[in-house]
């Protein structure tokens, strides 16, 4: 994590979603803003250790998500950054930027939409965080419905083809815009990726 939202959140937060938890190492700091936290993490191997870190009251579910419901893909796995660069698209310049990650091994998983997830919850979450390797808008499309109801967005972004097809920090931005979400901070790690933070400017005007 890249930005500390803590400074910029404006508004009573309700909940916390997390899509891509890894190992739950941001875990501690999420649990600093709320109890009430959902995680997405679809590797199964990883996902096992996730559930040792998780709380009484906090949610985790072992698939993706994406723009299409109840559909599995096969994910890009390495291990020589602990699984942290395993994703849906195939890499592209990520395997000259950082050539000692390799992806050796493929994984089967699950992908649903945020939306059809959320459709039963009785939880209510205002903060969406993403990092799950340039499919970013994808998750996003699978979440039209549930995109009026967050405050900000906490999303990892890419100026370059990381991955196959990965979306561009500007096509994350014209399709936030739609939502009223504007990007009002931007870290970027390197030339290619970093973070940035969404604010959804319609709600927090009501506020």
């Amino acid at each position: 994590m890249l930005i500390d939202i803590k400074q910029y959140i404006k508004s009573p937060v309700k909940g916390i979603i997390q899509v891509g938890a890894h190992k739950g190492g941001e875990l501690e700091y999420i649990e600093s803003i709320s109890s009430n936290i959902l995680l997405f993490e679809p590797q199964k191997n990883i996902f096992e250790e996730l559930k040792r870190k998780i709380k009484i009251g906090t949610i985790a579910e072992n698939f993706a998500l994406g723009s299409e419901n109840n559909k599995e893909c096969l994910m890009f796995k390495e291990f020589n950054n602990d699984c942290q660069s395993s994703s849906l698209l195939k890499p592209a310049l990520h395997l000259k930027q950082y050539p000692s990650i390799q992806f050796t091994a493929s994984e089967t998983v699950e992908v649903k939409t945020l939306d059809s997830y959320l459709e039963e919850s009785i939880q209510e979450y205002n903060i969406l965080m993403i990092d799950v390797q340039g499919f970013e808008l994808n998750v996003l499309k699978g979440a039209e419905n549930t995109l009026p109801n967050i405050d900000y967005i906490l999303c990892e972004v890419n100026r370059q083809e990381l991955y196959e097809n990965c979306a561009r920090v500007e096509e994350i931005d014209n399709y936030l815009s739609s939502f009223g979400f504007n990007r009002i901070v931007t870290n970027w790690a390197g030339w290619t990726w970093g973070d940035a933070l969404y604010e959804n400017k319609t709600n927090i005007s009501l506020r």
